[in-house]
Parts: C-alpha cells; sequence; structure tokens
C-alpha cells in the first residue's frame, strides 16, 4: 500500500494491482495528466501575485484591489483541475484492506464496481454543478449575465469558477465512463487495457 514512495511493493507488481493503482488508462487520461501538470503551477502563480501585493502594500504603500479574489480563483481552478488529473493517473485516496484480501481474479469485480460508483458520483455532481453554473451565468429572466464577486474590482469570478468545477466534473464523468467500459472489456486476471 506504498502510494507515496517510488518502489512497489511485491502486492503492486500484481497484474491485478495495475488496474487499481497508477498510470494513465487511455489516450484520454494521457492528455488529461499532461494539462494537469500544467495546471500545478497556477498554485506558484497565486504565491508569485500574493508576493507582490504584499512588496505594492507594505513596500509601496499602494496595496492592490485585484490581487485577493485572482489567488481564489487560481487556486479553486488548481483544486478543481486536480480531480481530473487525479483520476487520469489513478491515484484517488481508496481502503485496499477488502482489495487486497481477495483472488485477483475477483479483483476486477471490486474494479467494476469502485467504477461504476465513481461514475454514478460523477454524474451527480456533475448535475449539481451544472445548475449552481446556471444559476451563476444568467439571471432570474434566463439572460446571460455572470454573477459577480461584488467587490470595488467586481470581476466575475465566481460564475467562471462555477464554469471550471463543471467543465471539472463532465470531464471527470467522461473519464469514470471510459474507465468502467474499460474495466468491463478485461477478463479476470488480466493485466488492464492501455
Amino acid at each position: 500500500m506504498s502510494t507515496l514512495s517510488n518502489t512497489p511493493t511485491p502486492a503492486e507488481d500484481s497484474p491485478a494491482h495495475d488496474s487499481m493503482v497508477g498510470g494513465e488508462r487511455n489516450g484520454l487520461d494521457r492528455v488529461i495528466s499532461r494539462f494537469g501538470a500544467a495546471a500545478a503551477w497556477l498554485v506558484f502563480l497565486a504565491m508569485g501575485i500574493s508576493v507582490f501585493e504584499v512588496i505594492m502594500r507594505y513596500a509601496f504603500d499602494s496595496p492592490t484591489s485585484w490581487v485577493h479574489e485572482s489567488v481564489i480563483f487560481l487556486v479553486a481552478m488548481s483544486f478543481a483541475l486536480g480531480g481530473p488529473a487525479t483520476l487520469a493517473k489513478n491515484r484517488h485516496i481508496r481502503v485496499r484492506v477488502l482489495y487486497d484480501s481477495v483472488k485477483p481474479g475477483f479483483r476486477i469485480w471490486f474494479d467494476r464496481f469502485n467504477d461504476l460508483v465513481t461514475l454514478g458520483f460523477c454524474i451527480a455532481m456533475s448535475y449539481a454543478a451544472f445548475h449552481m453554473f446556471w444559476r451563476a451565468s444568467h439571471n432570474p429572466m434566463g439572460e446571460w449575465q455572470l454573477e459577480r464577486s461584488g467587490t470595488s474590482w467586481n470581476p466575475p469570478m465566481p460564475a467562471l469558477t462555477k464554469g471550471i468545477i463543471l467543465f471539472a466534473l463532465a470531464l471527470m464523468t467522461l473519464q469514470a465512463l471510459l474507465h468502467l467500459i474499460q474495466s468491463c472489456q478485461r477478463a479476470p486476471g488480466n493485466k488492464e487495457l492501455r
């Protein structure tokens, strides 16, 4: 159960283990992993503009009106896009007590169940995110109008953040569907289809 180290344990060397931990399972996962690595730099950007704000405020007595909301937006975007990136690498937190206690031929059924539950969860969350984004992007009359922060800068960050959350969840739904299809196509005891 060594998910933090790079040295695989004997259980991680087994073919059945490939389906549960580590590595992209299809082409979409590989593309998402590349973009996920780039999205991780958003936190660094947020830190950089925070340092800029501290310098402007305390060294030049000229605070900005845009840094706080920009930092929140960048970090929220990084967290939202982290979901698809983590699912692409198959590195979500999981309890492996049951999985490790059964024979490799039966583990495929745990994989299928896990992929089915993940798909159901992603569909439900995407549905909720769609309604959240709709309310943030349309006024009560149904016309396009982005929700704004209400500060002196007043950017449409709340609506944009909710749009990114919807995008990330829709992407995770597609990933979960592809993972379930791959699990169902795999024969018990065989390595995962790549």
